[in-house]
């Protein structure tokens, strides 16, 4: 299931960079890229780890 959802994700960033380079006038410089796929790595992280805190919750009974 994790090759699935990593194929998926890397095919949407493929499409995503595809479709950004193709826009006319649009220029994103090197920060720009930088900054967007730290902001991508950083809210999936938060997710992870938000989910991570519900589960534990869960298996330790501290959502009575």
């Amino acid at each position: 299931a994790l090759i699935v959802l990593a194929a998926f994700f890397c095919a949407a960033l493929w499409y995503a960079f595809r479709v950004w380079s193709a826009m006319e006038g649009v220029a994103m410089s090197g920060f720009g890229w930088t900054f967007l796929v730290l902001g991508v790595v950083v809210t999936i992280g938060l997710g992870a780890g938000l989910m991570a805190l519900v589960f534990y919750s869960a298996r330790h009974d501290y959502d009575r």
